[in-house]
């Protein structure tokens, strides 16, 4: 049964408040690459047991901020309901002070993905209490400019009535990062802890590139109430006309890049952010002293109640369909959707992001990409079992591992490069195979990564080679289907699939803002891998599409079958374009 029958089938059948958003004072991390959230520098820990979180206990410290004589240091500590702070002390090695009983409300609007102790308050104690207030959610108190925390480290205690309640150390502290006792581990400040989203059964629409030049535009052209666009580059003139066409009938559009990309930010970046500004839209850069991340690098956009998740920036050779073989996902599923617009939320309304009329980004020049290439792949819709919403470096890598190490048959991983040799996911890879799982690894083949991939996929065959593996590398050949490999994707035992922004780089895992989804079922598994394997053969051919496999067709059959059965809401509908 070919795709176009399937296709057919179905067919017949289906006939913030731009002020503040912040979690500074976010709960342990959780889901980190090698359980950490950022780059560790030096460590912590806390010596007293905390028996209940009534009782007290140093919650977190902020040795470091980026100003002047270190203006805003705080510590934030944890209190048994209605304390009397005036009993209450900080200390360490040379000063002791008192805790003041005068507190200050936060901001008084924060949308937070963070909430206070249960049964406890908890209070910021800072040297700055105003310029305090205006980063976190937290009560805010006054604290003695007497209290200095050395960026080099040193031990600070709780104090009551003279007895030490809880004590943490730490050592040389990063600037602009927390400090999260609990969990012994620095944090940029405002770093969110955000937890898997999952949703259960449904459909989804995929679609891959350059296969598929006009299907992100048309998921934005759909907008009827808002667009909230998330990307690491913008440069597509198209998806400005498409935007600025939905802002003149009513629609609110938010947008959401990187400021510095590596290289910096292109002409034709800065002239599209220009124009969608002009447009009316809302247009924010992240950037500056307190970035909480080392790059913002996602890419997916929310369109009234469907999400769209891709591999691709949002340029002529990604989702334009003008260069790179990328993924993508459409999904109407509630909690998927909701989960991003927190995500936006979150990532939009800290301090770290500039309103584009106030920002002076580094320019350079552009390099347009203007490839043609053969549809052979047609977008389609496919039930899934589960769909997850990954976000790093809050909860990404732990999930990506732990999946990888409990494959049992088959991984494909399809990436632009491999970070390096160490990179702790490749090694989960190499475990896999010597279980016996059968791995193939596609990697790019551009000019800008050919050289290094082409030794790295050496040193793979010669792991293989030496251990007896069954793993297989190749740098791909487009044969005329792209011109290069831009996508970040992974298959698993040909029941999962992985699609989104999510290079395999420590960076990425541990130090960027990215966003994946992370899907279950037979049928979108095969899509994808349908499409990995014809880039694997270097198969070129522009005669049509290719035909699913048998049991993977009637899956997509079956899912359909029982949706209608169900009458379960489909919320994404595919556009005839």
């Amino acid at each position: 049964m070919g795709q176009t029958l399937v296709i057919a089938v179905l067919v017949g059948l289906l006939a913030v408040a731009p002020g503040l958003v912040v979690a500074a004072e976010s709960p342990g991390a959780v889901g980190s690459l090698d359980g950490a959230n950022g780059a560790v520098v030096g460590g912590g820990t806390s010596t007293v047991e905390q028996a209940t979180t009534a009782r007290p206990r140093i919650v977190g410290l902020y040795p470091n901020p980026p100003t002047e004589d270190d203006r805003g240091e705080f510590v934030t500590v944890a209190l048994p309901p209605d304390a009397n702070l005036s009993a209450y002390s900080l200390a360490d090695e040379q000063t002791r002070v008192s805790l003041s009983p005068r507190l200050t409300d936060a901001n008084t609007t924060p949308t937070t993905l963070d909430s206070p102790e249960p049964s406890s308050d908890t209070v910021t104690f800072s040297t700055d209490p105003g310029l305090t207030a205006w980063l976190t959610n937290r009560t805010v108190a006054p604290l003695s400019s007497a209290l200095r925390l050395a960026n080099s480290g040193e031990t600070v205690r709780l104090v009551h009535r003279g007895r030490v309640v809880d004590e943490v150390s730490y050592e040389s502290a990063p600037e602009s990062e927390r400090y999260e006792a609990r969990a012994d581990s620095w944090e940029p400040l405002g770093a969110t802890d955000r937890a898997v989203v999952t949703a259960e059964d449904g459909t989804v629409g995929a679609f891959v590139l350059p296969d598929e030049p006009d299907r992100a535009v048309a998921t934005l052209a759909d907008a009827e109430r808002r667009v909230l666009l998330a990307g690491y580059t913008f440069t597509s003139s198209r998806v400005v006309d498409t935007l600025a066409a939905a802002i003149d009938r009513g629609v609110r559009v938010e947008v959401l890049v990187d400021g510095s990309p590596v290289g910096g930010m292109s002409s034709d970046g800065a002239a599209a952010l220009s124009r969608l500004d002009r447009a009316g839209a809302t247009v924010r850069v992240f950037d500056g002293d307190r970035a909480r991340y080392r790059y913002h690098h996602p890419k997916y956009a929310v369109v009234d109640d469907t999400a769209l998740v891709t591999t691709e920036n949002w340029k002529p050779s990604g989702v334009g369909g003008a260069s790179n073989r990328g993924w993508a996902v459409t999904t109407g599923q509630e909690a998927v959707v909701e989960g991003l617009v927190e995500t936006y939320r979150a990532d939009a309304g800290w301090v770290d992001t500039v309103r584009w009329g106030e920002y002076d980004p580094t320019v350079v020049e552009s390099d347009p990409a203007t490839g043609s290439y053969p549809e052979r792949f047609e977008a389609t819709r496919l039930p899934v079992d589960r769909t997850h919403l990954l976000v790093a470096p809050d909860n990404a890598a732990r999930v990506v591992r732990e999946r990888v190490r409990r494959a049992e048959e088959s991984l494909a991983i399809k990436q632009v490069r491999i970070g390096d040799r160490r990179f702790g996911l490749l090694q989960d890879v190499l475990d896999a195979a010597a279980r016996g799982v059968e791995v193939r690894i596609l990697l790019s083949g551009a000019w800008y990564v050919a050289e290094e991939n082409e030794q790295f996929a050496a040193w793979l065959r010669d792991q293989a080679a030496a251990a007896d593996l069954p793993l297989s590398v190749r740098v791909a050949d487009p044969g005329g289907a792209f011109e290069r490999i831009h996508a970040k994707g992974l298959l698993i035992d040909g029941e999962q699939a992985l699609v989104g922004s999510l290079n395999w780089n420590d960076n990425a895992f541990r130090n960027n803002r990215e966003v994946a989804l992370l899907l279950e079922g037979e049928a979108v598994a095969g899509y994808f891998g349908s499409v990995f394997d014809a880039d694997w053969e270097g198969e070129s051919g522009s005669t049509g599409e290719r035909d699913l496999p048998l049991g993977i067709a009637l899956a997509v059959l079956a899912g359909v079958v029982v949706s209608i059965l169900a009458a379960k809401h489909i919320a994404f509908e595919e556009r005839s374009r």
